[in-house]
């Protein structure tokens, strides 16, 4: 039931309810918000994809790979950093594109028009620093909170396989 359908008597009794509040969740997707939520889940299942796939990737490659000890660990770490920076600039890339455009929101702080202070957002977002000099505004929070949890994830993921991975090479290596 919608604001509108309750009585004027409800409606001023009520101060915490606001009265120019939308009436439907369609008027809030059409400002913006839902939009952004469709695209924030898109990245969100993207970024985790390409994730997926390079450490499976990594896990044939470092089977195969039968040279020293160092040289596994090295490849495995290049490999995990170089996917988490893919993913940081497509988030950043996300923020540029719609920063200040229709009703998506904006973010302060950008001192000028350009992608270097938006990969810069991604990156503190990303990793979940948040120095506090770039602030989102808007339905754009949205995608910034939900990069956040998904680069802590994601970011833990990588721990969590590196450890994996190292117990396999200490255990199977007689170098």
């Amino acid at each position: 039931m919608g604001l509108a359908a309750l009585p004027p008597a409800v409606l001023s009794a009520t101060t915490s309810v606001p009265t120019n509040a939308p009436t439907s969740l369609g008027a809030d997707f059409q400002s913006g918000h839902g939009i952004i939520t469709l695209i924030t889940i898109a990245l969100v299942v993207t970024c985790v994809m390409i994730h997926y796939e390079v450490l499976k990737v990594l896990t044939r490659a470092l089977a195969h790979l039968h040279t020293a000890h160092r040289t596994r660990v090295l490849v495995l770490i290049w490999g995990l950093l170089l996917t988490h920076l893919l993913e940081i600039w497509i988030y950043g890339f996300a923020c540029f594109a719609l920063d200040g455009r229709a009703d998506f929101g904006h973010l302060t702080g950008v001192k000028r028009e350009g992608l270097p202070d938006h990969i810069y957002f991604s990156f503190v977002t990303y990793t979940t620093v948040g120095y506090g000099d770039i602030v989102p505004v808007g339905p754009i929070r949205f995608l910034s909170a939900l990069e956040a949890l998904s680069g802590w994830v994601l970011i833990g993921w990588s721990t969590s396989f590196t450890f994996l991975e190292m117990q396999r090479f200490w255990r199977n290596d007689n170098r």
